[in-house]
């Protein structure tokens, strides 16, 4: 059985993951693996490349500003109260445009992605290595593409 647990506007583990600012508000200890809840606030001109997933599924609902997703072969641009579902095994790929922060909520299905986020913001500062990134996204089911 889980315990229920309250998240507090400000509470949760803050990371930089690659340029990507993360707050893990539920992680697969709390939800019994089931999923994990990523709020992420982030300057215009943040993204990630295009990768695919093996293994999750994942929701990006944007809460303020805008991102331009590209999902498969499709572009779009979300705004304030939008919501994508990238089902794994499609190349999708994010950036916040537009001229204000964006906080998205990013949920991601099964749980257990946010330790391959807490290994990246280990990684040195400074450019990133591209082959360590992809070493240790690899050993999470993850390309880039």
């Amino acid at each position: 059985m889980m315990n229920s647990k309250i998240v507090k506007i400000d509470a949760g583990r803050k990371l930089n993951v690659l340029g990507d600012n993360q707050i893990i508000k539920l992680s697969a200890k709390d939800t019994n693996g089931q999923f994990s809840l990523i709020e992420q606030n982030n300057d215009p001109g943040t993204g990630i490349p295009l990768h695919v997933h093996q293994d999750e599924d994942e929701v990006f609902h944007v809460l303020l500003g805008q991102i331009e997703i590209t999902i498969g072969e499709e572009m779009t641009t979300l705004n304030s109260g939008d919501l994508i579902f990238c089902p794994r095994g499609i190349p999708h790929s994010f950036k916040v445009v537009g001229d204000q922060k964006a906080k998205v909520m990013l949920s991601i299905f099964p749980a257990g992605l946010e330790n391959m986020f807490e290994e990246l913001a280990v990684l040195p500062a400074g450019p990133p290595d591209p082959e360590k990134v992809v070493e240790i996204c690899g050993k999470y089911n993850i390309s880039f593409i």
